[in-house]
């Protein structure tokens, strides 16, 4: 079988690092050793998968279409969460495999796209909701004493702790959905999250940006919730 390979990250940083890229090249390149595919072409995209006009998609799709070949993602997802996007992908002649999902036909391609949708909505309506919730109880994304509040609590007695505890708890409580989504969107590594996180304008406890550090103990405290 002929194939044409798409492959989609979300971020510069992660075009440029190879994160993300990497694991998709590794599915990509398992389907087709074990179905023994000729890979014609390669086609990589640095853009949201909220975003439809994609022309290295759009040069892929060509490609496979004037060639006969079928075009190969890792995921579904790496095409677009937009049901009516996907829709049109499969009505538009050419043939799509996902690799993690290689027996999907026509039919399950549109009950999927559908899911994908609203899974996306309700991410994003979680998101909101979490924010809207953290707002209410008047908690603020950042602490601009940081380090000094904690030294100060240290200090202080047990309940000043206790209370820069629960604060932080709820900090990564609001901020459970939007990892979440990140994961969903195929930010895997610590590196990715950060950058998701620092592109989302989300800030870390102390009001600073995000690093795989940081990202790793959220995801600690996250557990521990």
């Amino acid at each position: 079988m002929q194939v044409v390979t798409y492959f989609r990250v979300s971020t510069a940083a992660q075009g440029r690092s190879g994160l993300g890229l990497e694991a998709q090249r590794h599915a990509v390149q398992g389907f087709c050793r074990q179905r023994g595919c000729e890979v014609l072409a390669e086609y990589m995209e640095i853009e949201s998968g909220k975003r439809n006009d994609r022309p290295e998609l759009q040069r892929a799709l060509h490609h496979a279409k004037v060639t006969g070949a079928t075009l190969v993602v890792a995921k579904m997802d790496r095409l677009s969460r937009n049901a009516a996007f996907l829709l049109a992908l499969r009505d538009s002649g050419a043939r799509l495999i996902a690799a993690d999902q290689p027996d999907v036909n026509e039919l399950t391609v549109g009950i999927l796209a559908v899911i994908a949708e609203d899974e996306r909505r309700r991410i994003s309506e979680r998101t909101a909701a979490a924010l809207q919730a953290a707002k209410a109880r008047g908690t603020k994304l950042g602490n601009p004493n940081g380090a000094a509040a904690i030294r100060r609590a240290a200090r202080g007695n047990g309940a000043a702790v206790s209370a820069l505890k629960a604060a932080a708890d709820r900090h990564a409580a609001d901020l459970a959905p939007v990892v979440a989504h990140l994961k969903s969107e195929g930010c895997g590594s610590l590196r990715e999250l950060a950058a998701g996180l620092n592109e989302r304008r989300m800030r870390t406890p102390r009001g600073g940006a995000w690093y795989p550090t940081s990202v790793k103990n959220l995801l600690a405290r996250l557990e521990a919730l």
